[in-house]
């Protein structure tokens, strides 16, 4: 979830929780994640919403993305964050452990797509 709007150049730290409300009691697949974290990879896809930088990493010191920091972008802009989680990325490929989503394989296990003010 997103609960406010952010402030144009203001740094903030944030986590990344999968759950699964369906079961009984809730499953959080985040724990799963971060056991698997060489199988798995957080990407922040946007479009000058910011920067997002991964504050965790696998046993092999790869990004996993549960744990970041956002710098909100210098000027008001407003536009979509989604979070894909990928299983099984290539993360030695170009561009992959910076975040870039696009040399990364693997199939996506989750997807949510969040809209974002920054003010």
């Amino acid at each position: 979830t997103v609960s406010a709007d952010f402030t144009a150049g203001t740094t903030y730290t944030g986590t990344v929780a999968f759950l699964n409300e369906l079961a009984n009691p809730v499953d959080i697949i985040s724990e799963e994640v971060l056991e698997e974290g060489d199988e798995h990879q957080i990407f922040f896809l946007q479009n000058g919403l910011g920067t997002f930088t991964y504050n965790d990493q696998d046993v092999n010191g790869k990004p996993i993305g549960l744990s970041f920091t956002y710098e909100a972008s210098e000027t008001a802009t407003n536009g979509d964050l989604t979070i894909v989680l990928r299983h099984e990325p290539n993360k030695t490929a170009d561009g992959v452990s910076s975040g870039d989503i696009t040399n990364a394989g693997g199939g996506t296990d989750a997807s949510a797509t969040f809209s974002i003010n920054v003010n």
